[in-house]
C-alpha cells in the first residue's frame, strides 16, 4: 500500500508578501539540502532568483558543500516578499521520485486561507504543471501558456496568475531562459 505523505514545511508567508508562488509538493527529504522550499540542489529556482536579482546564478549556493545558503534565502525572499506553499497539502508518490507526474493529490491546499494571510499579494505564481491544474481545476480559470499571466479571481479578490516553467532540471529549457521568464515578476518586487 502507498503512503500518504503530508506536507513537511509550513506557509512561508512574509507579511509584506506580493507574490505567492505555488508548487506541488517537496521532493522526498533524502532530496534536500536545506528546511526549505526547492530544496533540491538539482532545482533551479534558487539559481533562476539569483541571476535575476544579482546577475549570479551562484548567489545563494554554498558550492563547497553543494547546498543553498538557507539564512540568505529567507532573508531574501522576507525583503521581497516572496511567499511560498504547494497545491497539495498531501500526496501520495506512485513511483519512488520527485517526479510530478508520479504524483496523486490526496489533499489540496487552501489557497484561499493563504493568501487571507498575506492581503498585499498582488500575483499567484504556479511552477510547473501539476500546480497549474490543481490550482485551475480548483477555480476553474484559464491555463496560461508559459512564461505568461492569466486574472483569477480567489474569495473575491482578483490577481495576476502566472504559469512559469518548472524550475526542475528535468524541465527541457536552459537556466537562463527560464531566468528570463521568471524576470517578469520582478515587478511585484516590494
Amino acid at each position: 500500500m502507498i503512503q500518504t505523505e503530508h506536507h513537511p514545511l509550513r506557509p512561508f508567508l512574509p507579511p509584506n508578501a506580493a507574490i505567492l508562488f505555488l508548487g506541488s509538493f517537496p521532493p522526498q527529504k533524502k532530496r534536500w539540502c536545506m528546511d526549505f522550499f526547492y530544496p533540491n540542489f538539482q532545482n533551479d529556482m534558487w539559481r533562476i532568483w539569483g541571476l535575476n536579482m544579482f546577475a549570479d546564478k551562484d548567489y545563494f549556493v554554498i558550492k563547497e558543500e553543494k547546498r543553498f545558503c538557507y539564512d540568505k534565502i529567507v532573508d531574501f525572499c522576507t525583503k521581497y516578499g516572496f511567499a511560498f506553499y504547494d497545491t497539495a497539502s498531501a500526496v501520495r508518490r506512485l513511483q519512488d521520485n520527485a517526479s510530478d507526474k508520479f504524483l496523486e493529490v490526496v489533499e489540496e491546499t487552501d489557497i484561499g486561507a493563504l493568501l487571507a494571510r498575506i492581503p498585499h499579494c498582488k500575483a499567484i505564481v504556479t511552477t510547473g504543471e501539476k500546480a497549474t491544474d490543481v490550482l485551475t481545476g480548483k477555480y476553474n480559470c484559464a491555463k496560461p501558456k508559459i512564461g505568461t499571466s492569466e486574472t483569477i479571481s480567489i474569495e473575491g479578490k482578483t490577481y495576476d496568475f502566472y504559469r512559469m516553467p518548472s524550475s526542475s532540471r528535468a524541465y527541457p529549457l536552459a537556466l537562463t531562459k527560464k531566468a528570463e521568464m521568471y524576470s517578469a515578476l520582478k515587478k511585484y518586487v516590494v
